[in-house]
């Protein structure tokens, strides 16, 4: 694996690091405004792999897919960020810290809108990290340095329609909601 790719590997591990330091600090420590300090450190890992993958490509690395899939990341991250940071504080609270309602699994439409929505966060995070990867073909300016860049954005693009299928399928055929006792569908 090249530097980059342990970078991704790095920050994936560093965002979940972060936000567990920050519910921890927040909930059981009680120390909100710390807490809250660390859970916005998030964008500032993101920030660190992009300057790092610019800079490599700077010196006149030749794009590998591990660069595409930092704009991937940065794109994705930024775009699911805050929804991963709530659904990590929900069940936080609820199973650590005994505290909420227990997180419930959507079920029906309301299953779909939720879905529906999450394409949406996929269409933006789709537009930050397409507009990255672009960036990067642009500056480089040297087709055959930036082969793989253009390759990951058209299995991504690919990846956003088949997304955008799945769906309308939770439209036309709803998740059901299961019996708990037999796990079957009702």
């Amino acid at each position: 694996m090249n530097v980059i790719a342990w970078m991704i590997v790095s920050c994936e591990i560093g965002f979940w690091v972060v936000i567990g330091l920050g519910l921890f600090t927040r909930y059981v420590l009680k120390k909100d405004k710390m807490g809250l300090f660390l859970l916005a450190l998030t964008p500032v890992i993101d920030l660190l792999l992009l300057l790092m993958t610019g800079f490599d490509l700077y010196r006149g690395a030749t794009a590998t897919t591990a660069h595409a899939v930092a704009a991937v990341y940065v794109g994705l991250s930024i775009g699911f960020g805050k929804s991963m940071i709530e659904w990590a504080d929900k069940r936080f609270q609820y199973y650590i810290t005994k505290e909420g309602s227990k997180p419930t699994k959507r079920t029906g439409y309301e299953h779909s809108i939720h879905y529906l929505k999450g394409w949406g966060r996929h269409v933006f995070s789709y537009m930050i990290g397409a507009g990255l990867l672009l960036g990067m073909i642009f500056f480089i300016d040297d087709a055959s340095r930036t082969e793989a860049l253009g390759n990951v954005l058209r299995i991504w693009t690919v990846a956003l329609g088949i997304d955008l299928l799945i769906a309308i399928t939770y439209f036309i055929w709803p998740r059901k909601e299961r019996d708990s006792q037999k796990g079957r569908a009702l």
